[in-house]
């Protein structure tokens, strides 16, 4: 199966402009995720899809594969989709440029249920804290017995009526991987009405009747949208650091 990760890396984002050029813990924030996607050996290439020369200069000094897309793109899965017009592959994997605390566990867990070629489309879920339970910035996630998405909302899922406090709650992290015909799909397809609702692009594929796998990690990751996102990721890059540094003292 020859699987390519493609990084969206738009630089004029709105709520942290060049955010992906951000230092975190001493370094740019795509090369975290670069170097992440790197170290999947399931991988067969890691591209950054940018609208920016400057990214692509970046790219060019680190030695990392870079393609240039159109500034006018709406979404990083459409940045995707361009590429995937490019580059044959049989899985698309998308690992958005803001995830700093991506990891090569995460992209292995995404191309599990791609092994199965029915399987279209899949992403990842991991057990969900109690601080992110009312958090709507963190999207919940609940599927069948098979793992196959429901639905995804930034309500809490599935609500504890009886208010026992057992009920296990899943946050869903935006990894994915997909078939040619399913991106391609997704990108001709108008926003549906509950993506607009909820924000949240992946329910254009359950309106359409596109099944998504969801495969589980323990590893959870916070996405930089905010200075506040990127001062507890670099605050949590050093805790990693002095636990390993412990640990091996």
């Amino acid at each position: 199966m020859l699987s390519i990760a493609i990084i969206p890396a738009r630089l004029a984002s709105t709520r942290l402009p060049r955010k992906v050029l951000r230092e975190i813990w001493g370094r740019p924030m795509l090369a975290h995720v670069v170097e992440a996607a790197r170290a999947c050996s399931q991988l067969s290439g890691v591209i950054v899809a940018t609208d920016s020369h400057e990214v692509i200069a970046l790219c060019k000094k680190n030695g990392w594969r870079a393609e240039m897309t159109s500034a006018a793109h709406r979404s990083g899965t459409d940045r995707v989709w361009e590429v995937a017009q490019r580059i044959a592959a049989d899985v698309y994997v998308n690992v958005q440029g803001d995830e700093p605390l991506a990891r090569p566990e995460h992209i292995a867990a995404l191309l599990g249920p791609m092994k199965s070629a029915d399987v279209l489309v899949s992403t990842v879920k991991t057990p969900c804290s109690a601080a992110d339970v009312s958090n709507p910035n963190a999207v919940k996630v609940v599927t069948d017995l098979e793992g196959r998405a429901l639905y995804f909302s930034r309500s809490t899922l599935p609500f504890d009526r009886d208010n026992t406090g057992r009920v296990q709650r899943y946050k869903h992290l935006g990894f994915y991987a997909y078939r040619r015909q399913a991106l391609e799909q997704f990108c001709s397809w108008p926003e549906s009405e509950l993506e607009r609702a909820e924000r949240l692009e992946q329910l254009r594929f359950l309106d359409h009747g596109i099944d998504i796998h969801v495969a589980e990690t323990p590893f959870d990751t916070v996405g930089v949208d905010t200075e506040e996102d990127l001062r507890r990721v670099e605050e949590m890059m050093r805790k990693a650091a002095g636990y390993r540094l412990s640990a091996s003292g």
